[in-house]
């Protein structure tokens, strides 16, 4: 006989060794667009542009090991098993026998380890990024997950001006490295434990599109990264998007207009002070549009 006990409720609060609670819980509202590779908010006191699931810049340097490590994989086995391939070099359907070298193992081997130390980092870069996010306020607003639409591969077929095929891959890769929808499921829980309001705007919000100096919605082109608004003031793509969901009207569920142009100068200062901070650190920020020298 065997007993399953499930123990359920709050985690207990953490406190550093003077007693203190180790992390704060600040107060305000939080608008922040998640995007694939990065997260941009803004709160009252601080607006943010920064990579997701990243400790310092050795990320890039273990996702290129990984990628290396995956190559020289498959160089091992097309060479052990040319039989499983096609003349093109797609693998033949049905049934197959594989035999793995020594030198495979090896390298299957490191690459499993460094796959296992690079999820632990990027599990624990979420953990910080959320925490400092419910330091910043108590109300997180932001747009629904879709990071499972966007790793699946487009159906249209395409072909470019110069008569070649558009690929069909979209995101797959950026969502595996930066798990945008694992941390905004734990961004969701920590507010929600330490008493938080946590808040999924409508599909027909359309942060990405709209103006408020124009009141119109604008579509704009994915490489639109950085763009002017109707009266001529440069703005950056994901960081407009989480000024107008910081400018969220709960009772008509739509952007709050006179909040935004309230708020607007303030909030853009900070966004231009940020912008210079990036550039003179160097920090490279994905799909972006910040050219650093």
């Amino acid at each position: 006989m065997y007993l399953h006990l499930t123990i359920e409720g709050k985690a207990k609060p953490k406190y550093d060794r003077f007693g203190n609670p180790r992390h704060k819980f600040g107060k305000g509202i939080i608008g922040a667009d998640i995007g694939t590779q990065t997260v941009a908010y803004t709160s009252n006191t601080e607006v943010g542009l920064k990579n997701l699931s990243e400790r310092g810049n050795s990320i890039q340097t273990s996702e290129r090991r990984e990628r290396l490590l995956y190559r020289a994989m498959d160089r091992s086995r097309r060479a052990i098993d040319p039989q499983n391939y096609n003349d093109d070099g797609t693998v033949k359907k049905g049934r197959k026998t594989w035999k793995y070298s020594n030198h495979y193992k090896k390298l299957k081997a490191k690459h499993s380890e460094l796959c296992r130390i690079n999820a632990i980092n990027r599990q624990l870069a979420i953990n910080e990024d959320a925490n400092h996010l419910r330091s910043l306020g108590d109300v997180f607003i932001t747009e629904p997950k879709n990071a499972s639409k966007l790793m699946k591969r487009t159906k249209d077929t395409t072909v470019n001006s110069k008569g070649k095929f558009h690929k069909k891959k979209r995101f797959g890769k950026s969502i595996k490295n930066r798990c945008p929808s694992g941390f905004q499921t734990t961004v969701e829980r920590k507010f929600k434990v330490s008493g938080g309001i946590y808040i999924e705007v409508p599909n027909n919000y359309r942060a990405s599109q709209y103006d408020h100096t124009a009141d119109d919605y604008i579509k704009k082109k994915l490489s639109d990264r950085i763009y002017k608004l109707t009266d001529g003031t440069l703005v950056q793509r994901d960081w407009y998007s989480s000024f107008l969901l910081y400018c969220y009207d709960y009772r008509t569920k739509d952007i709050d207009k006179n909040k935004c142009i309230s708020e607007f100068d303030k909030c853009y200062n900070k966004e231009k002070a940020l912008i210079e901070w990036i550039k003179a650190n160097k920090i490279k920020i994905l799909n972006s549009g910040i050219k650093i020298a």
